[in-house]
């Protein structure tokens, strides 16, 4: 099994600037917690963010969570939920060198954890599709193409649909990952209602050229039937 480090910047409301550092097992979801180096910022040993910082607030992202060649999704995680999508980067480009800060409002609890997942391979076919909705839900789908298809993506932690997931919700805020999209029908993860029609896009960007950041164009509420898919070429 292949590992990477993945590091990130957090400022916090107290105006101290916390350090994370963790090397993580590629194609398994890991941990991501402070350093250990205290003049990085990091605690006296490696801690889980909600355990260093519980009471106080994330106000900003300084670096995103970077890994040295692919981060699929990376999300604050409170008990066993995603609470908030992070920006995520890679340092094998200029994506991780520049990178402009990220406005968050966490306030932790012990018990929060950062959870990342990496892959070895930069050109890794793995899609996210990250989404925030009118009800303060944030919601991670993801799904490995193969070949020419529709690929539907699913819940990294429950492998429902969109449409089960959020039901009656509308996404107000939305960025999807991936390395592929020059693959996929119109370059974007497509939202279909119940009778297979695109109702909302997301356009896919590869993180080892630009930024992804979250967009509120092409969002769409969300029926019982409806799915996100990928449709690529090959």
């Amino acid at each position: 099994m292949t590992t990477q480090a993945v590091s990130c910047q957090l400022m916090l409301n107290d105006g101290s600037s916390v350090n994370l550092l963790s090397t993580l097992t590629d194609g398994t979801q890991g941990e991501l917690k402070t350093s250990g180096v205290v003049s990085a910022g990091g605690g006296v040993s490696a801690q889980s963010i909600g355990t260093f910082g519980e009471g106080k607030v994330i106000t900003s992202i300084i670096q995103p969570i970077t890994g040295v060649s692919r981060v699929v999704y990376a999300f604050i995680s409170r008990r066993g939920e995603i609470l908030k999508c992070l920006p995520v980067a890679t340092n094998a480009t200029n994506s991780a060198i520049y990178s402009e800060p990220y406005p968050c409002n966490v306030l932790l609890q012990a018990g929060d954890t950062i959870q990342v997942l990496t892959l070895a391979s930069a050109t890794a076919r793995a899609c996210a599709y990250n989404v925030v909705t009118d009800r303060g839900v944030s919601a991670i789908f993801s799904v490995t193409p193969s070949g020419a298809a529709t690929n539907e993506l699913t819940h990294i932690l429950t492998n429902q649909s969109i449409g089960s997931s959020l039901q009656g919700q509308r996404i107000i805020s939305h960025f999807t990952n991936s390395s592929d999209a020059g693959k996929y029908r119109g370059g974007s993860v497509l939202i279909l209602n119940d009778r297979g029609l695109p109702v909302g896009t997301s356009l896919a960007v590869n993180q080892n050229n630009l930024q992804v950041l979250p967009s509120s164009m092409g969002v769409c509420g969300i029926g019982l039937n409806f799915e996100a898919v990928c449709i690529t070429t090959s």
